[in-house]
């Protein structure tokens, strides 16, 4: 992971949200709100909550007297998020990074991430961080990406864009959403924070798009990709967009398109 792949600045947290939530991250973050909501939790934390997909689909689930606390690194994406989002008394809006949480040990039932682990610098201390702040018998409930190759937009872009920039193609895709998939791994590094009770379960959903050239535009304008792109050459940002477009045309057709998105969900208790 570079400084480069956590930067959501500037225009890339509303192409996320009016892009990328729908393209990939709904259908996800429900399931995730699910579990999370599944214990009829008191306190909830989400962290690494970016434009507040998960919060949308959770806190209609919580209770009347549930406290949620949404956080997020980075200050631009607390603010949409918190923009998108209702009148809630229920919800805290704090900027925290989740592997130096400012709350108190034991202060939550439930800690929720949505694919953020993978950004974690040290994703030991994240998941310690999280296990710290659970009470007894609390879950920490979080999914990560399966694999570039099973996730199919995502494998197709980055294969288009290392045709524009062959000597040094961008591999943020790869790298870091993509560069956490590793089941025994997850498993073991839960393990070595304390974690006993470790579920993991791989699920498989489809992705859909009105056209080729928003699946493009998602992910070359509303992710860190568009960084890469643009430290390499900004003024190839427009062929990138169109080798990639071109790309999902070929494989998917010039109308309404739809790929296999994968990914691991895990719920783990101390």
């Amino acid at each position: 992971m570079t400084d480069r792949d956590t930067v959501f600045v500037g225009s890339i947290p509303k192409f996320y949200d009016t892009l990328m939530v729908p393209l990939i991250f709904e259908a996800y973050a429900a399931d995730l709100a699910e579990l999370a909501a599944a214990s009829a939790p008191r306190s909830v934390l989400e962290t690494a909550a970016g434009s507040g997909v998960v919060a949308r689909s959770l806190a209609p689930r919580l209770g009347a007297d549930t406290r949620y606390v949404v956080t997020d690194l980075n200050q631009p994406m607390l603010d949409y998020a918190a923009s998108r989002q209702g009148p809630d008394s229920r919800i805290e809006w704090r900027q925290a990074d989740a592997l130096a949480l400012p709350f108190d040990d034991a202060s939550f039932d439930v800690v929720c991430c949505q694919f953020g682990a993978m950004f974690f610098p040290d994703r030991v201390a994240g998941y310690g961080e999280a296990r710290r702040v659970l009470r007894e018998g609390g879950r920490f409930v979080f999914n990560v990406w399966d694999r570039i190759e099973e996730n199919a937009f995502a494998d197709d872009i980055t294969n288009a864009l290392a045709t524009v920039f062959e000597h040094d193609p961008p591999r943020f895709l790869a790298r870091t959403p993509h560069g956490y998939h590793d089941v025994a791994l997850i498993r073991e590094e839960l393990s070595r924070t304390g974690y006993s009770d470790i579920r993991i379960e791989t699920r498989e959903k489809t992705s859909s798009s009105t056209s080729a050239r928003e699946v493009a535009t998602a992910y070359c304008l509303g992710t860190p990709l568009r960084n890469e792109i643009e430290a390499r050459d900004a003024d190839l940002l427009q062929l990138a967009m169109d080798r990639a477009t071109d790309a999902i045309v070929k494989r998917y057709g010039k109308g309404p398109v739809a790929g296999k998105i994968q990914a691991h969900v895990i719920v783990a208790a101390g």
